[in-house]
Formats: C-alpha cells, structure tokens, sequence
C-alpha cells in the first residue's frame, strides 16, 4: 500500500460511524432513502413496460423484467436461484414463474440427472421480450436522473457498489 492510499484507509477509519444515536432519523437515513427510490423506480418501469405495446399482452412488470433478465444472464437458472437473488418469497415467485410461463415467456425444464431440480430457461418469446423491457427501464431510470450528471450517475452507482461490497463482507 502507498502513502497516500495509507491516509485514505487512515482516514475513512478515523471517520466513526456515520449515524449517532443523537442525528439518526430513520425516515431521513439511506436505508429508508434506498427503498423509497427502489419503490418509485419500479413503479416508473411498470408504468413504461405497460405502454408499451409489444409487451402489452404478456403484461410485463418491473419484477418479471428482474426474473427474465437474471435468467438471460446466466445470473439464475432456478426458482431458488432468483430467489436468493431477489429476497423473494418461495411461494410469490411460483405463483410469478407460472404467469411468465402462461405468456409463454420461459418454461420449466426437468434436469434428466436430478428430477428434483428444475431449470428455468426463456422462450424465444422472452428472448424477443428482454431487449423491449429493459429500454422501458433505460428510459424511466433516465427520468429518475433527470438533472444528474453522467459523472454523479457514475459515482452514484460507484457508492452503492460499495455499500454492497459491504454488505457482503
């Protein structure tokens, strides 16, 4: 570690914690910021999704844009991998897996190895979906960074990143 990377960590450790029992105000604080920014963002992709009118009959939602992106990724494969990768309830996310196949946007495929495990994988149909919703959510997290810079949208995403890294160490 170089000297000016030692006063960086000496710094941000000298710091303290952020919040003290005296300023803490819950309502004011990141946590709940996070999550009323995270409810007006998927409520603005809904909003997009459902003008859309390619998507119009598979009435697509913010949630299933989540599911059919993780599994066009490779970031899931498995009703059980989305929901570790979401915070999803077991039985909501079978009830969602359902509706997505009834529109014909995945399918369910029994592993031949392991009859218990079953894998998710799109349909053409969803394949041709993910492109047109995730535009839907370009455009409403665009409104949402109305007045951003790219560079305070950069480091924006920079920060959160690291509040996850910490989250996770």
């Amino acid at each position: 570690m170089d000297l000016r990377s030692w006063a960086v960590a000496d710094t941000i450790t000298s710091m303290g914690d952020t919040y003290d029992s005296n300023t803490y105000e819950p309502q004011n604080a990141i946590g709940q910021l996070l999550n009323r920014v995270r409810a007006k963002l998927l409520a603005a992709i809904d909003r997009e999704l459902a003008g859309d009118r390619q998507l119009a009959a598979v009435e697509a939602s913010s949630v299933h844009l989540i599911v059919l992106t993780s599994l066009s990724t490779g970031a899931a494969k498995s009703a059980s991998d989305l929901c570790k990768g979401m915070s999803y309830n077991g039985g909501a996310m079978t009830r969602m897996i359902d509706r997505l196949e009834e529109n014909g946007l995945l399918r369910r495929i029994r592993r031949l190895d392991d009859r218990r495990l079953i894998h998710l994988e799109l349909t053409e149909k969803g394949n041709n979906a993910v492109p047109h919703m995730r535009e839907g959510a370009r455009r409403a997290l665009n409104r949402l960074l109305r007045g951003f810079t790219k560079a305070e949208a950069r480091q924006l995403e920079r920060l959160l990143t690291r509040m996850l890294n910490n989250a996770l160490h």
